[in-house]
């Protein structure tokens, strides 16, 4: 195992950072947004709760002025009263502040967890409506670390750090004003010694938050690294990479070591530090106060009142609470600072664009009139039509049919680089057109063009004689069905996976499909049938029992157009014959794409087009091609291989 990298991080981490500016505005504005009336009623209780606590000083104050006005009056008949008429008063605040503070500390319960249920459902949301793009650039465990890590950071930043701060922002100010009120060299005195702790609390949050910061960004490299691990846990078996394993979570640990122990040894530092300087403070206002008493300097004052141990007894008590409300800000600075960071990594990925649509053509289901026109209707039918609003507000129905044509299309996934080449293809209502060629031949991204998970560089493509950039997104999708070779399973019965196709199909619809596709023979033999439960991507069915549910789900979508991407190359030749004559099924009458690297699931296509390099290089029947005796020639005869 690789030693621990304790004593270096990465060049791009080793530079200062700091909060970015205006999170903080903007995370109030989204509690003030998810509770618009809760939040404010929340902040008063919170306000009461922190004027109260500076009242002991006041207090304080009085009771030693009726102590010292009696003493040297030698009337101590009436001291007992007036004492406690000001405990009473004192009663009667810490009463209203206790039921303050109780209501504020639930309250504030319910707005953190509230507020941060409110986020992961906007976040997930938002993340619906983001393009593929988004996902093939960033990793999956890093998505995943804004619902954990970065959450968690906002839940400490809510529920302590904003409401501590508020507090001891507010005595700050309420005792400091009080402090002026009573005297202002003494609260002079206070504020040079207020101005050493900022400056050293500044020094050292300075480099703490630099650390805290990176350390939000390793934590989510580390849970990407995690990610993917976990699914590639089989690969690393087989090549017996475990040591390499744990050498690279070394590093990626090692970096979180390090960003965290700096972190927290900076932070570490700080309360001590401001701790010595309250009490080096708290020294330097008795002396002086005692000095002034013993000189009779005169007072500096709001109040108009002279120096007297009333005044300089409850100065000491204020410049000890003074102290602590500064190291309360300043211990929860460094939670504010990692609560930001996650704020800042939350909106971020709220800020990310959605996807574009700009399409106003709809799919709707229709029924043929008896003169050929179509009518619109709200059951479902076997007749679907595109739903074209016109500039004139004029409505026309087109039905769909499934003609799909590339006028050519040039594509490239960054504009540095062009992939795909002057395309121009035609698939008429039936006919199966197949792609073959080497692996990053352009096939599959083709049909990323059809779905418009990526809109083409140059080009068109025409759906049913309609520019597909027209069609809305979500009604392009629904007319089209895939089956992929990598078949994704969901938590739930075998009965809600297939559903998953179309929401609302029905149970007979769902068994009708699976049928079709051929599964339903090994799903009534699962322990419970259609409700068996599946876990973990369907890991207790076979890659071929997973591929007839995807097609059993294509199938109950009962799309006009399949996509039919490598279905069968990962299974074996006898599943891939009872897999075959499932999507013979689903695809017949339908207009089918089909991608494949067995040139035998291919023969009976309409047109086969052979790609290379992102270009059409050959295009024809099976027979046609091998008469050619060119590049399918040399794939189908084995003189050339795929990949």
């Amino acid at each position: 195992m690789a030693k621990n990298n304790t004593t270096t991080v990465p060049k791009t981490t080793a530079r200062g950072q700091r909060a970015p500016k205006g999170v903080l505005r903007r995370l109030l504005r989204t509690l003030l947004e998810f509770y618009p009336v809760l939040l404010p009623i929340t902040m008063v209780c919170i306000l009461i709760n922190a004027i109260v606590s500076a009242a002991p000083a006041v207090f304080l104050q009085n009771v030693i002025a009726v102590v010292d006005d009696s003493y040297k009056s030698g009337d101590w008949e009436s001291v007992a009263g007036r004492i406690l008429t000001y405990v009473a008063v004192l009663v009667v605040l810490y009463i209203i502040s206790l039921i303050a503070g109780a209501f504020y500390t639930q309250m504030m319960a319910i707005i953190t967890q509230g507020s941060l249920k409110k986020l992961r459902e906007k976040m997930f949301s938002h993340m619906q409506d983001l393009p593929i793009r988004y996902f093939d650039t960033n990793g999956h465990g890093d998505i995943m670390s804004y619902y954990t890590n970065d959450v968690d950071t906002l839940r400490q930043l809510i529920s302590q750090s904003l409401p501590q701060m508020t507090i001891s922002g507010i005595t700050l100010l309420v005792v400091f004003c009080i402090m002026v009120y009573y005297s202002a060299i003494l609260a002079l005195l206070v504020v040079v010694g207020v101005i050493c702790m900022v400056f050293a609390a500044r020094a050292i949050t300075s480099r703490s938050s630099k650390f805290f910061l990176r350390q939000q960004v390793t934590i989510a490299k580390a849970e990407a690294f995690m990610e993917e691990m976990m699914t590639g846990q089989k690969v690393i078996k087989v090549f017996c990479h475990e040591e390499g394993a744990k050498a690279d979570f070394d590093k990626v640990n090692g970096e979180i070591f390090y960003n965290a122990r700096n972190g927290n040894r900076f932070a570490n530092i700080l309360m001590p530090l401001l701790g010595n300087v309250g009490n080096v403070m708290y020294v330097v206002v008795a002396l002086v106060g005692g000095a002034l008493l013993l000189t009779d300097i005169p007072n500096i004052s709001i109040s108009g009142m002279a120096f007297s141990i009333s005044i300089v007894v409850p100065f000491l008590n204020m410049t000890k609470q003074f102290a602590g409300a500064i190291g309360q800000v300043s211990n929860q600075i460094n939670m504010v600072i990692m609560g930001l960071a996650g704020a800042h990594r939350i909106f971020a990925l709220l800020d990310e664009e959605p996807e574009t649509d700009e399409g106003y053509v709809t799919l709707v289901n229709a029924r043929e009139n008896a003169d050929g026109t179509l009518t619109e209707c709200q059951e479902r039918t076997h007749v679907w039509a595109w739903k074209h609003r016109h500039h004139d507000g004029t409505v026309t129905y087109t039905r769909l049919e499934g003609d799909v044509r590339f006028y050519d299309v040039d594509f490239g996934y960054t504009p540095e680089k062009t992939v795909l080449h002057n395309i121009s293809l035609y698939a008429k209502p039936g006919q199966k057109v197949a792609f073959v060629g080497s692996t990053g031949a352009g096939k599959t991204t083709i049909t990323n063009l059809i779905n418009r998970f990526y809109d083409v560089s140059d080009g068109k493509i025409r759906y049913d004689d309609i520019n597909i950039n027209k069609i809305r997104k979500a009604d392009l999708r629904r007319s089209l069905g895939i089956v992929l070779q990598d078949t994704n399973l969901f938590t739930g019965t075998v009965m809600e996976n297939i559903r998953y196709g179309k929401l609302d199909a029905t149970d007979e619809e769902c068994i009708d499909a699976a049928k079709l596709a051929g599964a339903d023979d090994f799903i009534r033999r699962l322990p419970d049938g259609y409700n068996t439960k599946l876990m973990g991507n369907g890991a207790n069915l076979s890659q071929g029992q997973r591929q007839l549910l995807a097609i059993a789900r294509a199938a109950v979508a009962d799309p006009p157009v399949m996509i039919m991407d490598e279905a069968t190359s990962s299974i074996d030749t006898r599943t891939e014959a009872i897999v075959q004559r499932g999507m013979d099924a689903l695809m017949a009458g339908r207009t089918v794409f089909i991608i494949a690297h067995r040139l035998s699931t291919v023969q009976n296509a309409n047109a086969i087009m052979v790609l290379d390099h992102g270009r059409i290089i050959e295009r024809g029947t099976h027979e046609d091609l091998l008469k050619l005796k060119g590049t399918y020639y040399q794939l189908y005869t084995g003189a050339l291989e795929l990949d």
